[in-house]
Formats: structure tokens, C-alpha cells, sequence
């Protein structure tokens, strides 16, 4: 299947020209070379042939990988950049669009300025450890590692050291330093059709930054799977890629190929430290995360691994202009950790109001079924309320109630005193403010801090039916008071205003509590369907059209519906089997 890329650019011939100029418009210390379109070239503006006395540092190559190579840029790391069109190398006398062409370019550059009278080193750095060692001429790719030989070539020039001992320390830093990368998907260029040579639910190992062919295509597996087999393959003994070995110390760089989450960025550069603390035996020194390398708008990311001498943990500290090199990375590392203390709730087992009771009352068995019918029927219902909120709001509202009634779950096991109804809608409350975050997690906390509340002026263990439906009119009233929603908004508050009136007419009509709290909640489920129908005047939902939100209902007030109706039916089935 081939589609055309959508992308934010004009001519896709102009984009790596308008990328610069943004880039020195952005940046105030940089600047580019005007009046040659085919040529390129980033620099430093404080830098001049007739003020700098050190060593310029000049590094290239094709463009799509942004920040690389002009993102670094600045005092302490590049002189200068020089870019060539998307994937293809900065030109000489024409463009070679492989790797070779880059060395091949870069050294012809550097021929002719010997030829003119410059002093001219060149490295090339080779951190790929996908493929097996080369054949022939072609050399191993240069990746997300070379961001990192460039540190240790910019900070070893601004110190003042000698050309040959800039060009050594390059090459040193090049040689300690092995990458491979891991994709979802293949990169889209400016202006040119893509297609999705993998296919859902597959990854590939070991790919370049071209979007070209990796070593391998698998399955997609758990980030922690995927970065447990990438560190194996860089510091595996069999192809010696690195000299690194047990008991060394290492700097570890996780970078985004351009789609990927900062998410799973710092998910796979947590999993990677502990891989490589607890199974290879080193030490990190430093962790790098970000995208410092990519490719173009590529979902994956690389890990590259380098040795962490003193000498080059000194010129990766030392101080950078440089904007896209990330300065809040240093030694000083205090414990990742800090143990938080456990509330006095949750430790005290001799409190009875805050520990679970070995016998429960006929009126205690009735509260646990209720409860844990209602979280059983929002974990149940997590899937369908993901699907509806992907489309009218943030797309996490079956995940974040999941994350509410697996811990009541939990915790009901634990030390909710069931004997004792406030008490116990209480720590519901308590729950739900440990693991819900959003706006959910702040209503229902709302919700049943007011209903606690409530119910809890009555002192009384165990509640009437007229005073569990004063204490849900008082937790709407609390959740409207500060959610600022009412009837109408299309919001949770649609399924629980129709429920409690039902309530509250039923028990005052005499009807039998259990009844009218069965009626009230297929009320709460005919409110929450009819949010198709409401325009929406509170949450994400405002931002979407009127045609969209007739084909879903809104998550909240269903998800509401759902725990209140279960509740209601197992209430009902506890007293039949009494």
C-alpha cells in the first residue's frame, strides 16, 4: 500500500533551505552561508578566519536527521555544518546519496582545502553494530553515536589542543562508542510517496537512518524485551563493536527517530540502565534521552553505548552553546528514588476505621458486592471507553477508570473497613486519589469526599436508603459546584442526575429500596445514551464537532452508568440471596 506523506512544508525542494532559516531565526548564535542554494552551510557567528585561533570542527551529511548535524552548532561543539538535501550528501562537484558519497565528498573537500594551504583532519565515525562486520570498501553507517564524538571533538577544540590531538580524540571517542536501532515504521520524504513495509504489529532491528532495510524484521515485542536484545547485539563479545566489558563504566544515549514519544523514550532509557547495571555488569555514568538524530518522521528509536573514560566524560560535561545539546546532563546524580512514607491510613491495621474487619455484617456484605461489581463492570468496560474517548476527547478515559477500580479492588482486599458504609466510601475517595490523574481522578475524588461527608454528619456505621440518596444528591452537587458542569453538558453529572432523581421520587413513593435503586440506575444508563444528542459545553468534547459526537456517547457518563448499575444489580441479587 503506497500513500502519499503529508507533511507541513512548501516546495519539498526548498524544505532543508526554510529549515535553516528558521533555525538561525531561532537561534541567534548561528548563521548560514547566503547566495549558493546548493550549498548549505550553517556556523558559528561569533566565529571568524581572522579572530578564531582553534580548531574548527566541521561535521555533515544528508538532511532529515534535524538536530543533527546543525543543531550542534555552537561554542564547545561544531564550527560549522554543512547539509546536504534530504538523505543525500552535502555536494563537491555533485551529490552521491549513500554513505560512501559522504566520505567520498567529505574527503574531496578536504584535498582541496590541503590544496589551498589548510591544516585538514578527517574522521569518519562507524557506530552501527546492526550488520555484520563489512565487506569490501563500504563501512559500517555512522549513527545517533556520532552526536557524540562531535561533543568530544567540540569541547577537546574550545580547550585549545592542537588539530592532530582534536582528530585523536575524535577518533578515540568514535572507536568506544556502538549503536543500533530498532522501528515501527518507515519514514515519509518531503513530497514523495512512502508505503509500510512492515505491516502491523511488526518492528524492525538494526535499520539505517535512510529508512533502508534493517538486519531483521519481527514481531513487535515489550520495550524491555526490545532493549534487553539491542544492548546484547552492541556489546556482544562475538563481534567486539565496542571495548567494553564487565565492570566498565559507560554513557548511555537513548534517541528518537523523529515519531516517538518522549514517553518511550524515558521508558526504554530506564529499562536499558537497569539492563545494563544488572545484566553486563557496568556502571552508567551518563544518560542521554531525546531525539538527537533522527529520521525525519520515523516511530522507533536507537541505544548507543560508549565507554566512559575520565577523558571523555570531561569533554562531554564541559560547557556547550550548542542548542540542541542537552546541558542539564552531569555527574552529579543523586538517588533516583525517595521513598515516600505510607500514610497513617494504610499502616495503622489496628485502627478499625481504616482496616478491613475479619467478620462482615449482613449490611457489610451488601457494600463489598456492590463495590466490587462496580469496579469489575468499569474494568470490563475499559476497551469501549477508550474507543469513544479517542474520538471525542483525549482517547485514555477506559484507562485511567480501569487504573481507579483495579486499586479499589486492591485495597477492598486490604483495609477497607466494609462493616462501617462512610468510613468505606471514604477510603473509595482515598483510592481513587492515589492512582486516578486527570480530570476523572479529580471529580470522582470530589465525588466521594462529599458523599463521605455526608454520610458521615449521620455518625452512623450503617446507612439508611434515604441517606445514601442524600449523600449521591450532595456528591453531584459538589462535582457540579467545582467541575462546573450541570444536566445538559454532556458529562458524567448526564447519568448520575437522572439516577439520583428516580431515586429519590421511588423512595419517597414508598417503593422498596432495592427497587428504586434498580430503576435509578437503568435511568442512569438512558442518561448517559442521550449525551449523543447533547452538545457538549464541558471538557475535551467542547472542541469537536456536533457530528462526530452524534455517533458515540460521552465516555464519562457512561462509564458512570456502568459502575452505578452494577452496583445496583448486585445489590439486588445479594438481598434475593438472603
Amino acid at each position: 500500500m503506497a500513500f502519499q506523506g503529508k507533511k507541513f512544508i512548501n516546495d519539498p525542494n526548498d524544505a532543508v533551505t526554510e529549515f535553516i532559516e528558521g533555525l538561525v531565526e531561532t537561534y541567534p548564535g548561528l548563521q548560514y552561508l547566503d547566495g549558493f542554494p546548493e550549498v548549505k552551510v550553517v556556523l558559528r557567528a561569533d566565529v571568524s578566519s581572522a579572530t578564531n585561533d582553534k580548531v574548527a570542527v566541521i561535521s555533515g551529511g544528508g538532511s532529515g536527521h534535524e538536530p543533527a548535524q546543525a543543531g550542534y552548532v555552537g561554542e564547545g561543539m561544531l564550527t560549522a555544518a554543512i547539509c546536504g538535501d534530504v538523505f543525500a550528501s552535502p555536494p563537491v562537484d555533485s551529490i552521491l546519496a549513500n554513505y560512501t558519497g559522504d566520505r567520498l565528498n567529505f574527503g574531496l573537500a578536504a584535498e582541496q582545502a590541503k590544496s589551498e594551504g589548510f591544516k585538514v583532519e578527517m574522521v569518519i565515525v562507524g557506530d552501527d553494530c546492526a550488520l555484520p562486520p563489512p565487506r569490501g570498501i563500504a563501512g559500517r553507517r555512522g549513527l545517533a553515536g556520532t552526536i557524540l564524538v562531535h561533543k568530544v571533538a567540540g569541547a577537546a577544540a574550545a580547550s585549545g589542543l592542537s588539530l592532530t590531538d582534536v582528530a585523536a580524540a575524535a577518533k578515540h571517542a568514535s572507536e568506544m562508542v556502538g549503536t543500533m536501532g530498532v522501528a515501527l515504521s518507515v519514514c515519509t520524504l518531503p513530497g514523495q510517496v512512502t508505503s509500510d513495509r512492515l505491516g502491523p504489529g511488526k518492528m524492525e532491528l538494526g535499520l539505517g537512518i535512510h529508512g533502508e532495510p534493517g538486519a531483521a524484521v519481527a514481531d513487535l515485542q515489550p520495550v524491555d524485551v526490545v532493549v534487553s536484545h539491542v544492548l546484547q547485539q552492541i556489546l556482544s563479545p562475538e563481534t567486539n563493536y565496542v571495548p567494553i566489558t564487565r565492570g566498565s563504566r559507560v554513557v548511555l544515549m537513548i534517541n528518537g527517530l523523529g515519531a516517538t514519544p518522549i514517553m518511550e523514550l524515558m521508558i526504554a532509557a530506564g529499562k536499558a540502565v537497569y539492563r545494563l547495571q544488572l545484566e553486563h555488569g557496568l556502571a552508567v555514568d551518563r544518560v542521554y534521552t531525546g531525539s538527537f538524530m533522527t529520521s525525519l518522521d520515523m516511530s522507533g528509536f536507537s541505544i548507543s553505548v560508549m565507554k566512559a573514560e575520565q577523558e571523555i566524560l570531561r569533554w562531554l560535561d564541559a560547557a556547550t552553546k550548542a542548542p540542541y545539546w542537552p546541558v542539564g546532563v552531569d555527574g552529579n546524580h543523586p538517588p533516583a528514588k525517595i521513598p515516600v512514607p505510607i500514610p497513617p491510613s494504610r499502616s495503622t491495621k489496628n485502627d478499625e476505621s481504616s482496616s478491613r474487619p475479619q467478620h462482615l455484617s449482613p449490611q457489610g456484605h451488601i457494600l463489598e458486592a456492590a463495590i466490587e461489581a462496580a469496579a469489575t463492570a468499569t474494568i470490563n468496560i475499559k476497551d469501549s471507553l477508550n474507543e469513544w474517548d479517542s474520538k471525542v476527547g483525549d482517547g485514555d478515559c477506559g484507562s485511567t477508570m480501569f487504573r481507579g477500580a483495579t486499586a479499589i479492588l486492591e485495597d477492598m482486599k486490604k483495609h477497607y473497613p466494609l462493616n462501617d458504609d462512610a468510613e468505606t466510601v471514604n477510603e473509595i475517595g482515598s483510592s481513587i486519589r492515589r492512582v486516578m490523574g486527570g480530570t476523572s481522578g479529580i471529580l470522582y475524588n470530589i465525588f466521594f469526599k462529599a458523599a463521605y461527608a455526608h454520610l458521615k454528619a449521620n455518625n452512623n456505621s450503617v446507612v439508611t436508603p434515604v441517606q445514601w440518596a442524600d449523600a449521591l444528591d450532595a456528591a453531584i452537587a459538589a462535582v457540579s459546584k467545582y467541575g462546573g458542569a450541570s444536566a445538559g453538558y454532556r458529562t458524567l453529572l448526564d447519568a448520575l442526575i437522572p439516577a439520583s432523581s428516580v431515586l429519590k421520587e421511588r423512595l419517597r413513593a414508598g417503593d422498596d429500596p432495592v427497587n428504586a435503586f434498580v430503576l435509578s440506575s437503568q435511568a442512569a444508563l438512558d442518561g448517559a445514551e442521550s449525551t449523543k444528542h447533547m452538545q457538549a459545553q464541558a471538557g475535551r468534547s467542547t472542541y469537536v464537532s456536533g457530528e462526530i459526537l452524534l455517533l458515540v456517547p460521552d465516555p464519562g457518563a457512561m462509564a458512570a452508568a456502568s459502575w452505578y448499575r452494577a452496583a445496583a444489580l448486585a445489590v439486588q441479587d445479594k438481598c434475593r440471596a438472603s
